[in-house]
């Protein structure tokens, strides 16, 4: 017998990673998940591209500010993660084309402390780099130590710890300069008083390799941004190269939202001073309509590379909207070639183009095809019968204690339940994937836990924006049920009773643009919606603020 009401109800009643994490406590018991299936089914992604051709974005997702370099015929990208752990992923490819997850810089719980950083604070905007057989990675841990440099002879790890730079600001990279010297560049304040909300500054200093500090004199190469008479904001994320004999420097400007937007300086002196091109900028979208079922907006924060091709190339970030202004799936990477004439300036796109979605490839064969898509429509399960969590599966701040077990029970994934929630700030009993679909399913099958604790799908967004569906046991039944958090206010909760003798079912998420669905089964394929029609727009930067993509992912807790 079921039955099924509608309540209010306030959310606050709501790889194996590498060594240094404990084993779990006995109690409360574990939850048992059976599998993990997620399906993206985007309109964009319907046809594939055509021979010669490459799908943008090439990492769908919640995958921004990426940075690259090359080693050879080797390529590295990375991204920033903000909260989640383990952080900034690292991939490889040989075409620009095909990515491969090989590992993540911070895998480690005692490398960096996210404990009570917000969702959208931790890692800003970390920046590759190889010189001399060693891969550098300097980033901005915003809210809890400022900006560190770590390093590696192998990327996919392991990293070193970090060490804590004395320079301020977010965003640095490193540039290696023909003559061996290195120099870090980075955002910070102006020199003078900011003149207005949003005034910052470009600074450049020299780096001592075998220190791994800053040297010498501070130089200020970029005030305010292009024009500083008309006031652009966020200058930011920037990166210095050298190409026909001029030092070349490449920023962000204009906020990371529609106005966002590359622009480009150029020097003969690596302190400059460095003047703008005036063709700048040399990407954005915010002349173009973001109401196109094709469009890409926020485009931004690029890092240029020599491709495959012998021709130069540009990832950046960007969104894909729907109703013209929200993204749940946060911002991606994109890919475009660099017009890079000799002895001229650089651009990524013309004035009033839009971002295409399936260019002409550096490589007319590309690569194969990576075992695990980041684009396209595609369907990604876990079984959970390997011995380490997939590197896809990321959780909220470092782990202080092992709470996850694939050992146990052989196709299954345990899960301790806590009493920390997807409201804290701490690390909850939650492990995620990126959403990188506007259309999309996710689902579960699940053992009924205990009484006293709630175990489910999450669909996260934020501390204070997320949907949750789950599974608990009573004295008299077993009830699934829905909450949702938008801002702090409660909302409406959807719940079925089903008889106390169920011991598994199956939990799904569907999504379609801006509304979200809730299903359950207990025989194979035998859904039942337990609540239509939800508001999928709390995902969204738009409500949520922040810079982060919404998850998915399976989390257990003791209910208080």
């Amino acid at each position: 017998m079921k039955s099924l009401t509608m309540a209010f109800l306030c959310c606050s009643c709501l790889p194996c990673f590498s060594a240094g994490v404990d084993a779990p406590s006995a109690t409360p018991a574990p939850v048992a998940f059976e599998r993990f299936e997620y399906t993206g089914r985007d309109e964009i992604f319907a046809s594939p591209p055509k021979t010669g051709a490459y799908q943008n974005p090439i990492l769908a997702g919640f995958y921004p500010d990426p940075s690259i370099c090359r080693v050879g015929s080797d390529y590295y990208l990375i991204n920033s993660t903000f909260s989640y752990f383990p952080g900034i992923p690292i991939f490889h490819s040989r075409d620009l084309v095909n990515w491969t997850q090989i590992g993540h810089v911070i895998d480690r719980p005692n490398q960096l402390n996210y404990d009570g950083r917000e969702v959208s604070e931790g890692i800003f905007a970390p920046a590759i780099s190889h010189y001399n057989g060693v891969f550098y990675v300097v980033c901005t841990m915003v809210g809890a130590g400022g900006n560190f440099v770590v390093t590696a002879t192998n990327p996919a790890g392991p990293w070193s710890d970090p060490v804590w730079l004395k320079f301020g600001g977010i965003d640095p990279s490193l540039f290696f300069d023909d003559d061996g010297r290195a120099y870090l560049v980075g955002n910070d304040g102006p020199a003078e008083t900011p003149r207005y909300e949003g005034h910052r500054a470009i600074w450049l200093q020299e780096f001592d390799l075998k220190s791994l500090q800053v040297t010498g004199p501070r130089h200020l190469v970029v005030n305010g941004g292009v024009d500083l008479s008309k006031k652009p904001i966020w200058i930011e994320g920037p990166h210095v190269y050298k190409h026909d004999g001029a030092y070349f420097l490449c920023a962000a400007e204009g906020g990371t939202g529609p106005n966002h937007s590359q622009v480009i300086f150029r020097s003969k002196d690596v302190a400059g001073p460095y003047l703008p091109a005036e063709q700048n900028p040399i990407l954005t979208q915010r002349t173009v309509s973001a109401a196109h079922p094709e469009a890409v907006t926020n485009t931004g924060h690029a890092d240029l590379v020599e491709g495959p091709d012998g021709n130069w190339w540009a990832v950046f970030l960007g969104s894909r909207p729907y109703d013209g202004q929200f993204y749940a799936t946060g911002r991606e990477t994109f890919l475009l070639p660099v017009a890079w004439p000799k002895d001229g300036w650089p651009l990524i796109l013309p004035a009033g183009q839009r971002v295409p979605l399936q260019p002409a490839a550096p490589l007319a064969k590309a690569a194969a095809a990576a075992a695990v898509p980041f684009t396209s429509n595609f369907t990604w399960s876990d079984e959970f019968d390997a011995t380490e969590l997939s590197p896809l599966w990321i959780m909220l701040r470092q782990p202080k204690a092992r709470w996850w077990d694939l050992s146990t029970r052989k196709g299954s994934l345990l899960l301790e339940p806590r009493a920390e929630n997807l409201s804290g700030r701490q690390n909850a009993s939650f492990l995620a994937r990126r959403l990188q679909h506007r259309r999309f399913d996710a689902a579960t099958t699940l053992t009924v836990p205990a009484a006293g604790v709630s175990a489910g799908l999450a669909a996260f967004q934020s501390e204070k924006h997320h949907y949750f569906v789950a599974v608990r046991r009573t004295s008299t039944v077993v009830e699934v049920f829905v909450e949702g958090l938008d801002g702090g206010a409660p909302r409406h909760v959807a719940r079925a009773e089903l008889p106390l003798a169920t011991q598994t079912l199956s939990l799904k998420i569907s999504g379609d643009e801006r509304r979200l669905s809730f299903s359950y089964a207990t025989h194979p394929d035998d859904w039942q919606v337990l609540l239509s029609d939800a508001d999928a727009t709390l995902l969204t930067t738009q409500k949520a603020g922040g810079f982060v993509g919404a998850t998915l992912g399976l989390h257990a807790r003791v209910d208080l």
